[in-house]
């Protein structure tokens, strides 16, 4: 062990950064081990929407809740977000993310869409057309 400028001790090849970052945790004990989220048939691409559900209950509500569900609840909260904006904003890997969702969706607190694939949009050309019908009325 050695004494840190700060007094306290550390220990070689501990998993410390330092006396303020406090403990690393490593992303297989956000998820409890698990590297794929629950068998709910639902995909997390990146580009998935994710936002919560109608009854959603307060994140304080439910002591089964880690903090990292908590932090994707209140990011929901504000507004729809992507899988990938979540991950950022949650300051979280991808995957981490993907498997607290589908806790999340399982609970029944968020619901995931996925968004419009391009070939399913109205051509642009028919869109021009309803502009220029409404601008000559």
């Amino acid at each position: 062990m050695t004494d840190n400028s700060d007094g306290t001790e550390r220990r070689h090849g501990s998993q410390w950064y330092d006396s303020e970052a406090g403990p690393l945790v490593r992303p297989y004990a956000m998820t409890g081990g698990r590297t794929r989220p629950a068998s709910s048939g639902v995909r997390f691409d990146l580009i998935a929407l994710v936002s919560l559900t109608q009854d959603a209950t307060q994140p304080d509500d439910d002591v089964a809740l880690g903090p990292e569900h908590r932090v994707l609840l209140d990011l929901c909260r504000a507004e729809t977000q992507s899988v990938a904006e979540l991950a950022a904003g949650a300051d979280l890997p991808v995957g981490v993310v993907r498997v607290l969702l589908g806790d999340l969706l399982e609970g029944g607190r968020v619901q995931v869409r996925r968004p419009v694939p391009p070939a399913q949009l109205p051509d642009e050309t028919i869109l021009r057309e309803v502009i220029d019908g409404l601008r000559a009325l």
